[in-house]
């Protein structure tokens, strides 16, 4: 491996025959922080490259559009699909169906959440938690939602309830299985050293385990926002009168393709929109790891 391959494996630059010797070890110049900071592209860079894709994926529709490749009836190009955009919002269809859907899948989400919290810490600290819970969770977790809906009907009916059951269900099994190895992840020698030190099993969950948790935890709610918007698409296509599931649907029966494209559009959006929000979670509970990117 020649040098200035070798450099750029570990971050550091060659130092030349006649520089200084400060600042060298085995024959590289270390970098500093503050110069490695510099290097990093700017925030508007990172957003403009982390939109390259998508944008280039817009521009190969409408060109495919303009071009005739593709027919409009399978796939309308991407002005049809703003004017209907833009129609939806003026006439008040797109929010009335999307503060529904916003409703459900928060109501779902946090039912979800605090009951795999508890579950998942339960299962992770002790054994016979583990025993009781576990197997269970398991079980559900291989369950597909095509085969519970049925059944949640039958139970809750085919109002709101059944709706708010399956989003929880979905986002239950996730964030509970991430919390749980979450909490089986703390190291035993510092627990047990936080215990010779007279730390109670309170302070031992809350300022050793669940900080160590907290990255997995956050992975988990990840999980669970994707699987909730499943969950809720599903959901909304039995018998609901509003809602973007029921919006989508309607499109299909009556083949407006460009309104099944808004709906497919917002859902992406939706999902874009909850990883931000994870991300912002993330650099506010563990700042740390924010520092560490930046060092």
């Amino acid at each position: 491996m020649s040098n200035s391959h070798g450099a750029a494996m570990t971050g550091c630059a060659p130092a030349g025959a006649g520089g200084e010797a400060a600042g060298r070890r085995g024959g590289y110049r270390l970098v500093s922080p503050k110069a490695a900071r510099a290097a990093r592209p700017s925030a508007a860079a990172d957003i403009a490259m982390r939109a390259l894709v998508p944008a280039a994926a817009v521009a190969f529709w409408w060109l495919a559009s303009r071009q005739g490749w593709i027919r409009p009836q399978l796939l309308p190009p991407p002005g049809d699909v703003l004017t209907a955009f833009l129609t939806l919002m003026q006439n008040g269809m797109l929010w009335d169906n999307l503060s529904v859907s916003l409703a459900r899948a928060g109501v779902g989400f946090l039912i979800g959440i605090a009951i795999a919290l508890p579950l998942g810490i339960l299962a992770g600290l002790y054994r016979l938690g583990d025993q009781l819970i576990d197997p269970t969770l398991q079980m559900i977790r291989t369950i597909p939602f095509l085969a519970v809906a049925p059944l949640f009907v039958v139970w809750l009916g085919i109002g709101e309830p059944h709706k708010i059951a399956l989003v929880a269900l979905a986002c239950a099994v996730p964030f509970y299985l991430n919390t749980q190895g979450g909490v089986r992840q703390a190291d035993p020698a510092i627990l047990e050293a936080a215990q010779v030190f007279g730390a109670s099993r309170a302070e031992v969950v809350w300022r050793i385990i669940l900080p160590n948790a907290l990255p997995q935890m956050l992975i988990g709610l990840r999980q669970s926002i994707g699987l909730a918007l499943l969950a809720l698409v599903l959901a909304e296509q039995t018998n609901a009168p509003k809602g973007i599931g029921a919006l989508a649907l309607a499109a299909q029966q009556y083949f407006e393709t460009d309104i099944l494209l808004v709906c497919i559009i917002v859902y992406a959006v939706w999902g874009l929109v909850g990883d931000g929000i994870v991300r912002f979670l993330e650099a506010v509970a563990m700042p740390w790891r924010r520092k560490r990117r930046e060092a």
